[in-house]
């Protein structure tokens, strides 16, 4: 893949000539399996010499950090965590951090999940199965600007960027509330347990649902989960 035409906004901070001045990067590992958290952690140690790591282990501790607005320089991002569907934590991150490389790392290796990956806003895709070597590398291209992919995928033809450009922007319309109900009901959960789960009347679930219904431009359940079935992923047998 060639580099990007823009480059992140990170540089303006710390791309310096006088290297002690130098300010901390802060990354963002959200995956929810302590092991690849430990390879990425030395991913991360090997790349870059000046590093906060802050973790997260699914979609509640990724709103809880959204709520605190906590910035980072980077986000390295698993797509199957507790709370999140497919690639509905990609959307809901890249809409929170616009301006923040985005990489996805995944042990589900298919192309077409690495392409999905670009279309739904992901400035690279790591496999899991890359070595922690292999892992720098990749990670010190994409933050000199390079939208970077494993060499198999770069075999096929690019993605269309506009593919999904209409299901991102209605996404991320929903309200964080919103958001979560929209994950159960990928999941197929009833509006009784829903409210369940929530801890909210099934009134207040119904008026999600109605406001849900609206955004997505759909009328009922069934259209909902059609027009969000781009979303959904195979789960990948090392999740």
């Amino acid at each position: 893949m060639g580099a990007r035409a823009r480059q992140p906004d990170y540089c303006r901070v710390y791309c310096r000539d006088n290297e002690s001045q130098a300010l901390i990067m802060k990354i963002l590992i959200a995956d929810d399996h302590p092991l690849f958290r430990a390879a990425l952690r030395q991913a991360v140690d090997v790349s870059f010499q000046r590093a906060e790591i802050v973790e997260a282990d699914s979609l509640a501790s990724l709103e809880k950090l959204g709520e605190d607005q906590v910035p980072f320089d980077l986000i390295l991002l698993d797509l199957h965590m507790p709370g999140t569907h497919g690639f509905s934590g990609l959307i809901y991150l890249r809409e929170l951090y616009r301006k923040v490389p985005v990489v996805v790392i995944s042990a589900n290796e298919a192309v077409e999940v690495v392409q999905r990956s670009l279309q739904f806003g992901a400035d690279g895709f790591i496999p899991k199965s890359a070595s922690v070597e292999a892992m720098t590398r990749a990670l010190s291209r994409i933050m000199d600007g390079e939208r970077w992919v494993p060499e198999y995928a770069r075999r096929h033809a690019p993605p269309d960027p506009g593919e999904f450009a209409g299901m991102r922007e209605r996404i991320t319309q929903l309200t964080p509330q919103q958001f979560r109900v929209m994950g159960m009901l990928m999941e197929g959960m009833q509006n009784k347990v829903i409210a369940y789960e929530l801890d909210v009347s099934e009134a207040t679930v119904k008026a999600h649902m109605t406001a849900i219904f609206r955004k997505l431009g759909v009328r009922n359940r069934t259209q909902a989960v059609l027009a969000l079935k781009d979303l959904a992923i195979e789960p990948p047998g090392l999740e």
